[in-house]
C-alpha cells in the first residue's frame, strides 16, 4: 500500500536480527546465549536511586528541561577528567559529544560521512549494529578476515592499494579493537599502529567502537586507537550500557572539533538532545567516584562466567575436526566455528527445541557467509545455566555430526 511512498533509503533498512531474536527467547525455559545483555543482578540499583534523588532535589526543574545538543556540561567535565586519569587521553569540551548510547553514534557518523556507494572497511565478522547503520546510508563494504590478533591489517593494505587504483571512495575503517563483537578477539598493539599508519598514508578515517574496553579479565590493557593516533584521524565511540545501566542509553563520541561540530548539527535533526535527566543522573554517579569499584565487581563476576563457559565447552563439545572457539581476554562474547557442513541458521530451530539459544554467525557478515559459525554470550546467564546450556548445545552439535 505504501511502497511508492517510502524513501529509497527504506529499501536498504532491515530489522535487527538480534533484536528480533530476543523476542523468541523470552521463554524462561530457554537458556539464552543470544543477547549482549549485562547481568541484571549486578545493576547498582541503590546507587541509581540515590543519584536520582540527589538530582531531583538539587536541579529537578533544570534536569527535566531541554538541554544543549552537545551534552550536559557537568557530565562532559566528569568524562574529560575520567578520560585523562583512566585512559591518558586529554581532550577539551569541543572534542566530545554526548549521545543516546553508542548506536546513535554509529548512525550519526554514518549520516555525516557516508554517501551512496562510499566504501567502509569492516571486519569479517563484525558488529551487526554497525553494519545496519552503514547499510542504511547505502555504503558498500569491503570485508577483512580476523584472526586471534584482530583484523588482518596486511590484507587491509592490499585492499586499500587496489581501491586507490580504482579511484574508489573509502570513508573509514570500522574497528572494534577490544574484545570484538562478535568474535571476542583483541587487536594487537602492532596492528593498531599499522592501521593508524595506513589511515595516514591513504588519508582515511578510523571509526573505533569500544564498548567493552573496561571489561578485561586477563592480560594488560592496550592503548586505544584514539590515544595512539593524531586527533584528526580517529573517531571513537563509547557507551555506559555494558558497565552501568543499558536503560540509561548514554554514550559519547570523541573526535576532532570539526567532526564533533558536524555531528552536533546532525544530532539536532535527530533528537535535539540526549535526555538531560539521564545525563544528570550519570553525572551524579561519576561525581561520587564509585564506578571503578563497580566495574571491578563486574570483572570478577564476568571472569568467572567466561571461565565457566570455556570449561563447559571443553567438557561438553564433541571432538570434531574444524570445531573451535575463541578464548577472549575480556568483553561479553566468544565465537564458535563448526565444521563447514553445518549451518547454524538451520540448526537454530533444533536448538530452541532443546531450550537453548545462540546467534547464528552469518548475521555478522555482510556477504552472507559464516554459515558454520555462532556467537555465545556469557555475561547474562548464571553459572548453572551456562553449564546446562552448553551441555544442551554440545549434545545438539554431536547429534548433527552423527
Amino acid at each position: 500500500m505504501f511502497e511508492d511512498k517510502f524513501s529509497i533509503r527504506t529499501k536498504t533498512m532491515k530489522r535487527s536480527a538480534i533484536r528480533e531474536l530476543l523476542k523468541l527467547v523470552l521463554n524462561p525455559e530457554i537458556i539464552s546465549f543470544a543477547g549482549g545483555m549485562p547481568d541484571p543482578s549486578l545493576f547498582p540499583i541503590k546507587l541509581l536511586g540515590d543519584a536520582v534523588k540527589s538530582v531531583l532535589e538539587r536541579e529537578g526543574k533544570r534536569a527535566v528541561q531541554y538541554g544543549p545538543t552537545e551534552g550536559h556540561q557537568g557530565l562532559k567535565e566528569e568524562l574529560i577528567k575520567r578520560l585523562e586519569t583512566r585512559r591518558n587521553i586529554k581532550i577539551n569540551e569541543n572534542e566530545i559529544l554526548i549521545t543516546t548510547a553508542s548506536q546513535q553514534g554509529l548512525d550519526l557518523v554514518s549520516k555525516i560521512f557516508i554517501d551512496p556507494e562510499d566504501i567502509v572497511i569492516v571486519g569479517l565478522p563484525t558488529y551487526l549494529g554497525g553494519l545496519g547503520a552503514f547499510h542504511s546510508y547505502r555504503a558498500r563494504f569491503i570485508g577483512i578476515p580476523l584472526d586471534d590478533n584482530g583484523m588482518r591489517v596486511d590484507l587491509v593494505e592490499e585492499k586499500l592499494r587496489v581501491l586507490r587504483r580504482g579511484q574508489h571512495r573509502v570513508k573509514f575503517i570500522y574497528v572494534i579493537p577490544d574484545f570484538q563483537n562478535p568474535a571476542g578477539v583483541t587487536l594487537s598493539i602492532e596492528r593498531r599502529k599499522k592501521i593508524i599508519a595506513l589511515a595516514e598514508k591513504y588519508n582515511i578515517l578510523i571509526l573505533e567502537d569500544t564498548p567493552y574496553r573496561e571489561l578485561r579479565y586477563r592480560g594488560e590493557s592496550i592503548p586505544s586507537l584514539f590515544a595512539l593516533a593524531p586527533r584528526d584521524r580517529v573517531v571513537s565511540l563509547y557507551t555506559f550500557s555494558k558497565v552501568l545501566f543499558p536503560g540509561l542509553r548514554l554514550g559519547y563520541i570523541l573526535g576532532d572539533k570539526e567532526i564533533i561540530n558536524q555531528l552536533v548539527i546532525a544530532k539536532q535533526s535527530t533528537d535535539l538532545c540526549t535526555p538531560p535527566f539521564t545525563q544528570a543522573i550519570l553525572c551524579e554517579i561519576l561525581k561520587r567516584d564509585v564506578i571503578d569499584e563497580h566495574i571491578k565487581k563486574l570483572v570478577v563476576r564476568y571472569r568467572d562466567k567466561r571461565e565457566c563457559m570455556l570449561n563447559s565447552l571443553d567438557k561438553y563439545m564433541p571432538e570434531l575436526p574444524d570445531l573451535s572457539w575463541t578464548k577472549p581476554d575480556g568483553g561479553l562474547f566468544l565465537w564458535v566455528t563448526l565444521p563447514n557442513y553445518m549451518n547454524t541458521e538451520k540448526l537454530f530451530s533444533k536448538a530452541l527445541e532443546k531450550k537453548v539459544a545462540y546467534v547464528a554467525g552469518s548475521y555478522f557478515y555482510y556477504n552472507d557467509s559464516g554459515k558454520n559459525t555462532l556467537r555465545l554470550n556469557f555475561s547474562y546467564p548464571t553459572l548453572k545455566l551456562i553449564i546446562k546450556g552448553i551441555q544442551r548445545l554440545g549434545g545438539l552439535i554431536k547429534e548433527e555430526a552423527e
